[in-house]
């Protein structure tokens, strides 16, 4: 089976997390997810995030750390999830790969309907929440 390496940003601004739905179209299309985009070969990580997030929102982030990880099997593929958390500079968002936006307090996210290998990070926030 397949296995596709993706980073993701845990998006902060004004204490609330950035995700985004995926276009009925693309890959697991109409999930919602924390943004971001698969690693290049030989591709630092954290560029490789500043280039998705560019890429497919028109997004700027800064204060960038490593979140956490996750690796999921779905049908017909393995992912491998790298999160880093990080801060919402600017961002023109023009939605490339997505049809919607949200800016959602962490304990609301489990109301959208989240890729499974992105809800992995709901724990760590509910914990990173608990222990502010």
């Amino acid at each position: 089976m397949k296995s596709i390496k993706v980073v993701c940003g845990i998006i902060w601004k004004d204490d609330k997390v950035l995700i985004a739905k995926r276009k009925p179209e693309k890959s697991l299309g109409g999930y919602w997810e924390f943004p971001g985009g698969k690693v290049e070969p030989n591709e630092d990580l954290i560029d490789c995030l500043r280039r998705e997030l560019l890429e497919e929102l028109g997004l700027e982030i800064s204060n960038i750390h490593y979140f956490g990880q996750n690796i999921y099997e779905y049908e017909t593929f393995f992912i491998e999830l790298i999160a880093f958390g990080c801060v919402y500079e600017k961002a023109t968002f023009e939605l490339k790969d997505h049809d919607a936006i949200a800016f959602v307090e962490p304990r609301s996210i489990e109301a959208y309907d989240l890729a499974p290998a992105d809800k992995y990070f709901l724990k760590i926030l509910s914990d990173k929440q608990t222990a502010s």
